[in-house]
């Protein structure tokens, strides 16, 4: 960790990135465990690693580069030997023109300098990353140029192909190599499809699928054999769909994996969701949303009670902005209570627990039972059924705030999706204080980021929108994003706050229409709006705003 001139504390907090009070906290714990003061405001919570990295490449004047949406180049990887990188606390990114790009997390690190001048005979050019994605990065990175995942498939691949039975000890290793290259490119799911001659296998990677490997049909069933086993379901049971998961340690962090097998006419169908459990927490300015929309939503999550919605479908995003928001509460002066499926962040001075079906711990049981933990804050992961609505209800009228998710396609449609549920119009309509819908969508890559000019139909579209837009931004593909021309994702969305005008909309039993109209009278932009406003700006394309929001 850097040592920084002047007071960090009093950087961060003039940043707004930190408080007066977490600090003293935080100097209190570091009088006890005698740990550098940044790494206790890390590991308290406070701030993000990313966000401590930022404010001291800020005050160095160094650039911060994020190693999470960084490719780094092979023969990087190869000029400096693994030993070297770790005992120089650096990590070596791109070779060009002769001068190393490297990361550092101290600023006054010599020894990196030094030691990428004596291998190169120049000095580097040096970035600053933060402590969490070096740790990650610099493991992964080294692991896949010392093992060559591709290669070892196409050469497990090749002996498939001379016929026969399976060897039994191929699979174990083949199912491995698979998930790792899944995780190595940060696919969110994996997909393993049987066709007639052969199995398909593809990754989610930024919401989209993509083709992975092409492996022959005789491994089929003992593949999927093997990650039933994985997840202790039936081997012998393939006319049923089965469910289950299983911890995979990996690179010293843990994933837990979701499996899903369904039958279909060439064998069975599986899919395993990728979750990792060390996700690195965001703040809420970081998630692409336009400036109201964040001062909107820290007013919001401020309030003393009343329930707030995230809506959107699977993999939208919901959690990583409930988690986001949540940092805008004092959690140090609310007691804050949370109950998921599973726990994808882990934050300090909230209590969090996980949904155990099979033992009867639900979304509306763990409801009840918050409610006699003195909470001030209830996070509920998603609102599943009548009874987790009406505890919803119940904990949101005797002076909570209730926070939490439901799948519907946009904000307004909230309401009637509530009302199915069985929640009363009087109730719900004083209780709901906000909906808050959304999209991910992939970044444009900036590393192959080009302009062009629009068609007339894309002017036409801005134009119905009542935007003068004729220039447009787009990827061309590189190295860099895997040919795709786009880089992460930024978030679209539409809060719509109920206000006086709604509440009696929604108590006289409204039409969606009539809600929709009264929601743009109260200021919402609705999701096109809003991701067109981001085409315009040079964020996404415009085939990613359609895609995802229609």
């Amino acid at each position: 960790m850097a040592t920084v001139p002047g007071r960090i504390g009093d950087l961060l907090i003039s940043k707004g990135l930190l408080t007066k009070k977490q600090l003293d906290i935080a100097l209190i714990q570091q009088r006890v465990t005698g740990a550098i003061l940044g790494d206790t405001l890390i590991s308290l919570g406070f701030v993000t690693a990313r966000e401590f990295a930022q404010t001291i490449a800020h005050q160095f004047g160094i650039e911060y580069l994020d190693l999470r949406s960084y490719t780094i180049t092979e023969e990087a990887l190869r000029l400096v030997p693994k030993d070297t990188a770790q005992k120089g606390a650096f990590i070596p990114l791109e070779m060009k023109d002769g001068t190393l790009s490297i990361g550092v997390m101290n600023p006054s690190n010599i020894v990196a300098v030094d030691s990428v001048r004596h291998l190169t005979g120049r000095p580097p050019q040096v970035y600053l990353v933060d402590q969490d994605a070096y740790g990650d990065i610099l493991e992964s990175a080294y692991y896949f140029v010392e093992h060559p995942v591709l290669q070892r498939l196409e050469d497990l691949t090749r002996g498939l192909k001379s016929g026969g039975a399976v060897p039994s000890a191929i699979v174990p290793e083949l199912t491995e190599l698979l998930l790792m290259d899944g995780i190595r490119r940060q696919a969110t799911d994996i997909h393993f499809t049987p066709s007639k001659e052969v199995l398909h296998v593809f990754y989610r990677i930024d919401g989209v699928l993509a083709y992975g490997h092409c492996l022959p049909r005789i491994i089929q069933s003992t593949l999927a054999s093997r990650i039933k086993i994985m997840a202790h379901l039936d081997i012998a049971e393939q006319r049923l769909p089965q469910d289950g998961s299983y911890t995979l340690e990996f690179l010293n962090k843990k994933y837990d994996l979701r499996i899903s097998t369904v039958p279909s006419i060439y064998g069975e169908n599986v899919v395993i969701r990728v979750l990792s459990t060390s996700g690195s927490l965001m703040h809420i300015s970081t998630l692409g949303l336009n400036d109201g929309v964040v001062d909107t939503v820290r007013r919001l999550f401020n309030k003393s009670h009343g329930i707030i919605l995230v809506t959107g479908p699977t993999g939208s995003g919901k959690t990583t902005t409930l988690y986001s928001c949540l940092r805008e509460i004092d959690l140090l002066e609310r007691n804050v209570i949370t109950v998921e499926d599973p726990v994808e962040y882990r934050l300090n001075f909230v209590r969090q627990t996980e949904v155990n079906e099979k033992a009867g711990y639900t979304f509306a049981s763990s409801a009840r039972t918050f409610m006699r933990q003195d909470p001030d804050v209830m996070l509920l992961g998603e609102i599943r059924d009548g009874e987790t609505a009406q505890m919803a209800i119940r904990a949101s009228i005797t002076g909570h705030l209730v926070l939490s998710t439901l799948h519907t396609n946009d904000a307004v449609t909230s309401i009637p999706r509530l009302l199915d549920l069985g929640m009363d119009k009087l109730l719900l309509s004083s209780a709901l204080l906000a909906v808050m819908a959304q999209r991910l969508a992939r970044r444009i890559c900036p590393h192959c980021k080009e302009e062009y000019g629009l068609s007339e139909p894309e002017t036409a579209l801005f134009k119905r929108a009542g935007m003068e837009v004729t220039r447009g931004w787009r990827g061309t593909g590189c190295e860099r994003c895997n040919n795709s021309g786009y880089s992460g994702r930024t978030c679209i969305a539409e809060v719509m706050i109920i206000n006086s005008e709604i509440k009696e909309l929604v108590y006289a039993g409204a039409s969606t229409g009539a809600i929709f109209q009264a929601a743009l009278r109260g200021g919402m932009v609705p999701l096109h709006l809003d991701g067109l406003r981001k085409v315009a700006a040079g964020h996404t394309t415009l085939a990613e705003v359609q895609r995802v929001a229609g």
